[in-house]
């Protein structure tokens, strides 16, 4: 689980066994970033991938699908090519996106990701892996 960003246990924290992801899916690269501005907050920062799915796309779809399952509810996230999904109680925000899709917007500085997550979105893209970005945030309390 990730604490704030100085450490100890915060009412704000998200950890890794909140994010669902499609059986077999793994992950390959994890990040945590905090923001300590007037609203301090951390994030999980992800790059998720699955040789199952024929595609990016294919992969995002599966996401999309489970978290449907879930009765998690869905909206728009920063840039047109990603989605953002809340549980029900809105406690967490995912936003998740192809990976072609968020290395491109990280590229034009439309979102922001760390340099190891940018890192593996570019290698997955290499590698021709189906890949996807996940943010996951504490939502709204």
């Amino acid at each position: 689980m990730i604490a704030g960003c100085g450490g100890g246990s915060d009412a704000r924290a998200v950890g890794l066994r909140e994010i669902p992801l499609p059986p077999g899916a793994r992950i390959t690269a994890e990040a945590r970033s905090c923001d300590r501005g007037a609203n301090p907050y951390c994030s999980i920062q992800l790059v998720v991938v699955d040789p199952r799915y024929s595609s990016s796309s294919a992969l995002e779809g599966a996401e999309h699908r489970l978290l449907a399952s879930l009765r998690w509810g869905f909206n728009f996230g920063q840039t047109g090519h990603e989605e953002a999904a809340q549980p029900p109680g809105n406690e967490l925000r995912l936003t998740f996106a192809p990976a072609y899709e968020d290395l491109l917007a990280i590229d034009f500085g439309w979102i922001r990701r760390t340099a190891r997550i940018s890192h593996a979105l570019s290698a997955a893209i290499f590698d021709r892996a189906s890949a996807i970005s996940i943010l996951l945030e504490r939502g709204p309390s």
